[in-house]
Order: C-alpha cells, then sequence, then structure tokens
C-alpha cells in the first residue's frame, strides 16, 4: 500500500506509516521549515511545499505516479484545525484554517482513494459549522464507510495524556475499524518508562545546549523561574507550594487557584500532559521535569511524541524544532491506525 501526507509537516504520520510498512509517497506541507527534517528522517519520501488550497489535483498524478481509484492507496488529511478546539483559546490565528478539511475533501473526490485518515482536535466533531459534518456526509453519499472517535494517545502505547479525533475510511470493504484501545489495567506508558532512564537522557540544566543529533538542549529559565521550580515539589508538585510566598507568586494567580498545570512538574508514573508548541517552557504547563530544575528537553518532548530516538528536528531555532514537535501526530498513533488498516486489507 502507498500514501500521500497531506498537512505532514515534520513528518509524524509519514514516520508512522513507514514503521506500518506502508510507502509514504510524498508529504505536502505550506510550512517549508519542515523539509529537511521530513525528507531527512523520511527516505524516499518527497516534501512538496504548497497550500493545498492553489495545488493543482492534475500533479500528484503528473509528479507521483498517484492513480485515481487506486484501491491500495491512503490520503491521510491531519490538518491543521485548532479553530474547532474545545479549549478556550484565541481563534483568531487559526480561523484561516478552518476549512482546510474542504480542500483535502477535493483531492479525495478527484482520486477517489481506498482509504482515508484524519486526525484532528476533539470539538471539531461537534461544531455545527464544522466542515467535518459535511465530510462525513460526503463520505457516506459517494461510496466510503467510516469508523470515528476520540481516542487518547496514551490508550495506544503513546506516553502522553492526548486526546484527538480519528476518522479512518474506506470503499473497498463493507466495514473498517479505528485502532484497538488498551484499557486493560489502565497500564499506561509512564513518563518515568519513556524518559526516566539518565543514561539515555542524561541529567542537565536549564539552558543547557546539545549540539549533537540527540538534540537534548533545555530552555533557560530566570533567576526567579528557578527558584520557583526549586520551591515546587519533586514528582508532579504544583505552583500551589509557593503560592503564599511574596516573592514568588504571581500576581495572576493570587486571586486565582485554577491553572494548577502551570509551573508544575510532571509525575514520573503517569503518563506526561499533552505535548503542545510549548513544552519547553515551565510556565506554559505542566513541563517541569520531575526532579530536575528544568523544564523537559526538546529529545524528552519528542520521545513523548513517540518520535524515535534517531529522529533528527532540522533547524537553527529551537522554538521551531519545539513547534515541529507539538505539531505532530505521535508516529506509534499513526502506526496502530496503519496497521489497523493493514490488518483489514489482508
Amino acid at each position: 500500500m502507498k500514501a500521500v501526507d497531506f498537512f505532514c509537516g515534520a513528518g509524524g504520520v509519514t514516520c508512522g506509516f513507514k514503521q506500518a510498512g506502508i510507502d509514504v509517497v510524498v508529504g505536502i506541507d505550506i510550512d517549508a521549515t519542515c523539509k529537511d527534517t521530513y525528507e531527512k528522517n523520511n527516505k524516499g519520501a518527497e516534501f512538496l511545499e504548497a497550500d493545498i488550497s492553489d495545488l493543482a489535483k492534475e500533479k500528484l498524478e503528473a509528479d507521483y505516479q498517484i492513480s485515481k481509484n487506486d484501491d491500495d492507496l491512503i490520503f491521510i488529511g491531519c490538518s491543521p484545525c485548532q479553530y474547532f478546539t474545545n479549549l478556550k483559546t484565541d481563534k483568531t490565528k487559526s480561523e484561516a484554517s478552518r476549512m482546510l478539511l474542504e480542500d483535502f475533501r477535493e483531492f479525495v473526490d478527484y482520486y477517489r482513494p481506498g482509504y482515508v485518515f484524519i486526525e484532528n482536535v476533539p470539538g471539531i466533531e461537534k461544531k455545527k459549522e464544522s466542515p467535518l459534518n459535511d465530510f462525513k456526509k460526503y463520505l457516506t453519499k459517494n461510496g466510503y464507510v467510516f469508523s470515528d472517535k476520540v481516542i487518547n494517545a496514551k490508550y495506544l502505547g503513546v506516553p502522553q495524556n492526548r486526546r484527538r479525533y480519528i476518522l479512518v475510511a474506506t470503499r473497498v470493504m463493507d466495514s473498517i475499524a479505528l485502532p484497538s484501545e488498551d484499557k486493560n489495567k489502565n497500564e499506561f506508558v509512564t513518563l518515568r518508562e519513556a524518559i526516566g532512564n539518565t543514561e539515555k537522557f542524561p541529567v542537565v540544566e536549564a539552558g543547557h545546549t546539545d549540539e549533537s543529533d540527540f538534540q537534548h538542549s533545555v530552555a533557560a529559565l530566570s533567576d526567579l523561574n528557578l527558584k520557583r521550580l526549586k520551591n515546587t515539589p519533586k514528582d508532579g508538585g504544583t505552583r500551589l507550594s509557593w503560592a503564599e510566598n511574596k516573592e514568588l507568586q504571581l500576581d495572576c494567580y493570587k486571586e486565582h487557584n485554577g491553572h494548577t498545570d502551570v509551573y508544575g512538574r510532571m509525575s514520573w508514573d503517569k503518563p506526561s500532559p499533552a505535548i503542545t508548541t510549548k513544552f519547553r517552557y515551565t510556565s506554559t504547563g505542566r513541563y517541569s521535569h520531575p526532579e530536575q530544575n528544568r523544564a523537559i528537553s526538546l529529545r524528552e518532548g519528542a520521545t513523548l511524541q513517540s518520535f524515535p530516538l534517531n529522529y533528527v528536528f532540522h533547524s537553527e531555532s529551537q522554538n521551531e524544532i519545539a513547534r515541529m514537535i507539538g505539531n505532530a501526530v505521535p508516529p506509534l498513533l499513526a502506526q496502530k491506525v496503519a496497521d489497523s488498516i493493514l490488518k483489514m486489507d489482508s
């Protein structure tokens, strides 16, 4: 089987699909900064810099030998749709991307691949104005069957509490199933299992820069934030431990005890919180190391996203690398989806 990865970013889905044995021919994304990371880690897959709303449908046929009505072809459409998230965030920046799923549908309509996979934010399936509603109607009208639900990636072996909407569809079988969730005994992959080995993830201090391909680099901390972290109990502590300290307490939290994940430490024996593009900062969530006085490193964030340890992110900017990591679909989640498709196809 082969696939086209629309909105491929740094290659999370491509990595997972290739690990499952599916040939990803091309990844398409508007963000040119992802090109080196995508191509150097996913040999054989070409990065096409393009806005799919302007991309000629025929280009995939002409340049990548993608055929219409190919039963063994998978179209992957994990479009950025933060506009529809359940989280209370500013929608201004994300408004431009809210109809990308419709652009993706046009490619599905033109090529009629045997399979379709989309992953997106929880909430997209509930909003009346969401393009997902029309997309599902289109699938049914055009001979596809589909299965969809919100799945937590921790149930698929990803060491992270990450809820995502997933849909898989096919027109070559009578039914299709999502990857099965393993909820037995709540035995999740924990932070300790993922990044607790100090031989793999050496002890480092805030501000450490790792020039090697391992990229165990850590953001610097101000003296005040370092003091806050030193006063936060290890292994799951929160900023409430220094709420009465006039020097450490922030004005915005003096009358507000919510959002306790901010400045909090991760817990060794739980999956990590959802890795976002801001995971390298202690002030943006529960991203402080359980023991060391620092936020987690770039490599630790990538590992919690289930990227292989030898997956190298190519950029001179640590913030840009963090953005690539945080925006990615966890490769292991993608692999489980690919495995479920292959199992049904065999």
